[in-house]
């Protein structure tokens, strides 16, 4: 298996290392008699098969290459060089530390410097990165580092925001928090009133608000 990109130096499972599907459900199964519960019983006999396919999308994210997915990208823009704003792409990311979901969107701006990006492209590089087992500032920060390694842009801004469910339905259990991460490169990172155009982007009122 590849190392994809923004992940250079971490460990990563190598095709050969990957335990069989069998092998995935037989874990489930070791679970579910832990949790207290019968796997044989006639509900679950088809839960193990069911939750490794169910894991297979939710870090679907492994297989993806996000340099690959911006590769391609146009210069044909007329001198367009103003900001690119994606907003409120959904969150759907798994947190490493007990596997509970992270639900939120993410925003994605960049200052083109000659070539643009189809915008679908912007989405599924977050889709990549959150399709993984992950800590949101991490994701924050390989989001838009890739962004701005491969497009070379004036400056990339990333703000992601959302809710941790292993906050809000055990341990402290508290419901209604939203954790809200950043990460400003180029022009919106040292230019004060670039970084304020984008926030209030970000914050304006959506269509049918207000």
């Amino acid at each position: 298996m590849q190392t994809p990109a923004g992940q250079l130096g971490e460990p990563q499972a190598s095709t050969e290392e990957r335990p069989t599907q069998e092998q995935a459900e037989q874990a489930i199964r070791t679970l579910l008699r832990w949790a207290g519960d019968n796997p044989t019983r006639e509900g679950l006999l088809d839960t193990p098969k069911r939750v490794a396919k169910a894991y297979r999308e939710w870090f679907c994210g492994y297989e993806e290459d996000p340099v690959e997915l911006l590769a391609r990208s146009f210069e044909e823009t007329d001198g367009y060089d103003e900001m690119v704003l994606l907003r409120d792409i959904r969150l759907e990311s798994t947190c490493e530390h007990h596997m509970a979901p992270i639900l939120g969107r993410v925003h994605v701006a960049y200052l083109p410097s000659g070539r643009v990006v189809g915008i679908s492209k912007l989405a599924r590089v977050v889709e990549a990165y959150a399709k993984r087992l992950q800590i949101q500032e991490k994701m924050t920060a390989q989001i838009a580092n890739t962004i701005n390694d491969v497009l070379k842009p004036k400056g990339v801004a990333v703000v992601v925001e959302a809710a941790h469910q292993c906050m809000t339905t055990r341990g402290v259990c508290k419901p209604g928090v939203t954790m809200v991460t950043s990460r400003m490169l180029g022009a919106f990172r040292d230019d004060p009133s670039t970084r304020r155009e984008v926030l209030a982007m970000i914050a304006a009122p959506r269509p049918g608000e207000g």
